[in-house]
């Protein structure tokens, strides 16, 4: 029953798809999702912030109605749907290698991404790939997939930053790896 100040959010769990809660609000929760494509768990702690599972889903609530519990709220709400969206469909980025001066050429080595003879450099770049995700080079297209969207968004991240250009015009030098596709 909701009180004037309490405020609350309803997450529907989809068929296919299994959510454990597990915890208290003082030691926190520990939020497993298992569907069809993997597993995956989030934990997440603040205080006067509570999560129950019930027969109609997963419900979040605060008995506070400040802006900064309702802002926490929000963001729990967002973590378990991207915990069931994950392990449901998947995640996945798309990137783009620009090259102009020197080609540039790409392979994964354990979980590794080598940057080879960027700019002309003997040294090959590495970019660290996080986690479970998988990462698919097909020409000069890279495709970072995975179930846990932080770990593909850093995988992707890592990418980007490795082959970051410094001490040389930007307007000139555009060469480098880019983000093209955000899931």
């Amino acid at each position: 029953m909701l009180t004037s100040t309490e405020y609350s959010t309803l997450i529907k769990i989809p068929e296919g798809v299994e959510v454990k809660v597990e915890g208290d609000p003082i030691a926190g929760y520990k939020i497993t999702a298992k569907g069809p494509l993997g597993e995956n768990t989030k934990f997440l702690k603040f205080r006067d912030v509570f999560i129950e599972k019930n027969e109609d889903g997963i419900r979040i609530y605060t008995p506070i109605g400040k802006a900064r519990y309702r802002a926490i709220v929000g963001t729990y709400n967002a973590h378990i749907n991207n915990l069931i969206k994950g392990v449901k469909e998947g995640f996945e980025y798309k990137l783009k290698v620009f090259y102009a001066h020197f080609p540039v050429k790409l392979r994964v080595s354990g979980n590794e991404v080598i940057i080879e003879n960027f700019l002309g450099e003997t040294t090959p770049r590495k970019a660290k790939i996080v986690g479970r995700a998988k990462v698919e080079i097909k020409g000069q297209e890279i495709t970072v997939k995975g179930v846990d969207i932080e770990e593909c968004g850093q995988t992707a991240a890592n990418l980007e930053r490795a082959t970051k250009i410094r001490e040389k015009d930007r307007r000139v030098f555009q060469d480098g790896i880019y983000i093209v596709k955000k899931p």
